[in-house]
Parts: C-alpha cells; sequence; structure tokens
C-alpha cells in the first residue's frame, strides 16, 4: 500500500511539474507511472486483508492518482500535437482516459470500503457477468435494439418528416400539428407504453410503436423550423428564376433545413432507446432488455442489471455516433463545421 502511495505522490509530482508543457516522451512517463499506480491500488484492494478493510494509507493513494490523473489528463487536453493525426487521438484519449478513471474508482471504492454486491456491484463483477451471459445479452439486444428501436426510428423519422413537408404545403396543418406535436411530447412514456401494448400485443410491435411515437413530433416540429431557416434573399432569388415550389424545396430549402433534420434525428436516437425499454416492463415476452432490467431487479441480480445497462450504453453511444458522423460528412457547409 506505500508503494501505491509513492507511485500516486511521483506520477502528480511529474503531471504538475509539466502541466501544459508536455511532450510525447514527458507524457508517456506521466501516464505510465499512473497506469502502474492503477494496477498496485487494483491489486492491492483485492486481497483477502485489504478488501472492505482499507486503510487510510491506501486511500491517500488512491486520492493521490486522482489528483494525478486529473492534472495529467488536462495537460493532455491542452497540449497541441504536430500532426491532425496526433490531436484526432488525442481528442479522443482524453475522454476515453476520463472514463476508464471513473471505473478505477468505482472498482477501488466499492472493493474498498466492501460495499454488498446487492447495492453496487464493481465493474469487474459486471464485467464477469457479460462475459458468461453473451448469448442472453445477444438476444436482448436483438429484441429491443433491433426489431423496436430501429424499425420505431426508421418509421417514426420518415413520417415525420413527410408530414412535415405536407404541412409546410398546407398552412392549416402546420398551425394545426404543431400544438399538438408540443401536447404530445409532454406525455410521460408510461402512459403511452400500456396503451400500446394493448393496441399491438406484447412483442416488438408495441415498443416500436411506442418509439413511432415519441420520435413523429420531434422530427416534424425540427423540420418544419428547417423549412423556415433559407434567408429571404435566398427565396427572392429563386422566385426571380420562375422556380417552382417543388425545385425551391429541393434545392434550397431542405439543404438549409439539413442541420434541423439532423438535430431531431440525435435526438430521436436517444429517446427511441428510452422509450423501448420501458415499454417493455409493461408486457413483453421473455427476451428484451427492459424485461430483463425488471426481472433481474427482482431478484437481487444487479451485476445483470448493470450489464444491460452497459449494452444499451454502448448501442444508444454508437447509434448516437453514427448519425453524427452521417451529418458531418452531409452538412460539412454548416459554419459550425468551419476552422
Amino acid at each position: 500500500m506505500f508503494a501505491v502511495l509513492r507511485l500516486a505522490i511521483g506520477g502528480l509530482l511529474c503531471a504538475i511539474g509539466a502541466t501544459r508543457r508536455l511532450d510525447g516522451p514527458r507524457l508517456a512517463i506521466v501516464f505510465a507511472l499512473l497506469v502502474a499506480g492503477c494496477a498496485a491500488a487494483l491489486f492491492t484492494v483485492h486481497l483477502d486483508v485489504v478488501a472492505g478493510r482499507a486503510d487510510l494509507d491506501f486511500w491517500l493513494g488512491v486520492v493521490g492518482l486522482w489528483l494525478a490523473a486529473w492534472v495529467a489528463n488536462d495537460a493532455l487536453a491542452a497540449h497541441r500535437f504536430a500532426t491532425p493525426a496526433a490531436q484526432r487521438a488525442a481528442s479522443i484519449a482524453v475522454p476515453a482516459i476520463f472514463g476508464a478513471f471513473l471505473l478505477f474508482l468505482w472498482e477501488v471504492v466499492v472493493v474498498g470500503f466492501g460495499v454488498s454486491p446487492v447495492l453496487m456491484p464493481p465493474p469487474s463483477a459486471v464485467g464477469a457477468r457479460i462475459a458468461v451471459s453473451l448469448p442472453i445479452l445477444a438476444d436482448d439486444f436483438v429484441q429491443t435494439f433491433v426489431r423496436g428501436v430501429l424499425s420505431g426510428y426508421v418509421i417514426g423519422c420518415a413520417a415525420g418528416f413527410l408530414v412535415a413537408i405536407l404541412a409546410d404545403r398546407v398552412p392549416f396543418l402546420r398551425k394545426g400539428l404543431l400544438p399538438l406535436g408540443n401536447f404530445v411530447s409532454a406525455l410521460p412514456i408510461i402512459g403511452i407504453a400500456p396503451i400500446m401494448v394493448m393496441w399491438f400485443g406484447f412483442d416488438w410491435h408495441s415498443k416500436a410503436a411506442v418509439v413511432v411515437v415519441m420520435t413523429f413530433f420531434p422530427m416534424l416540429v425540427n423540420t418544419v423550423a428547417g423549412l423556415s431557416a433559407s434567408g429571404t434573399l435566398e427565396r427572392d432569388l429563386m422566385r426571380s428564376y420562375a422556380a417552382s415550389w417543388w425545385t425551391t424545396l429541393v434545392k434550397l430549402r431542405l439543404p438549409a433545413a439539413l442541420p434541423f433534420i439532423f438535430n431531431a434525428l440525435k435526438i430521436n436516437s436517444t429517446l427511441a432507446l428510452i422509450g423501448a425499454i420501458v415499454a417493455e416492463f409493461f408486457g413483453t415476452p421473455t427476451v428484451g432488455m427492459g424485461f430483463r432490467i425488471s426481472i433481474e431487479a427482482g431478484r437481487m441480480a444487479l451485476d445483470m442489471v448493470w450489464a444491460e445497462i452497459a449494452v444499451a450504453a454502448v448501442a444508444g453511444t454508437a447509434f448516437y455516433g453514427l448519425v453524427a458522423l452521417l451529418e458531418r460528412s452531409v452538412t460539412f457547409w454548416h459554419p459550425s463545421y468551419r476552422r
């Protein structure tokens, strides 16, 4: 335990001495010290004489590691690398290091204080559960995400987009649908989900229907707002060319509305997963993320609950990231991407 403390203090001193002036070798030294200190702390906290009975020296070492990681990661975020590839790698490494250290703190705090797995399992237990439950997790992922989320997301976003085009063409629809959209957006999921289960059954179709309801109106509202985003001068220019409504829509108004449309797609990527999981609490076959979370929580198997949460978090983050990458490739001309 004293070795952990010495490594933590050494890493902290190196990080503080090199703050915002770290070159490649000094960065490597600082993070090597941090990795060695974290590995020593993890080894120590799982010893029988330490687990649940960690003393003050150990916690001082953990605090030192935390401070060293904070200062070093801040220096890495502020450092400017010579090549764009290295700069992009650093921009990815900073949040990755931050998240990894949070998992490290979670592990040592839970094991060091002897917290019951019923209250909070350590990440190691969650990882072990994921490793032995891959077939179950895969089936739940397919049922909830592939069938419920993706199908409902595509139908809801496409329907909202098409209705927004129609509402833009027919003014009374716009005036009637937008207040209704604000009203439906305020409805709680737990009020919609049981109704959809009664209408569409207990399989994934009812979960997709909940997702459609949750994604339709954000897409409608954002698309209608985006279609009004083009400037007056541009619209006057199209009229001077005798452009039809359809030509103006395709060549001017829809491109100007793309940032609003992608904003709705990103919002819906998170709403869809939340809606599908919550809907499974109100009736589902014996498979699905929401079903598994509900059943395992009742059995006090919190490691399986956290395993499902981890799968949902990774899937939702990847889905959001794909939409964001698509937005960046399509709307590269937007001022927010200019440097």
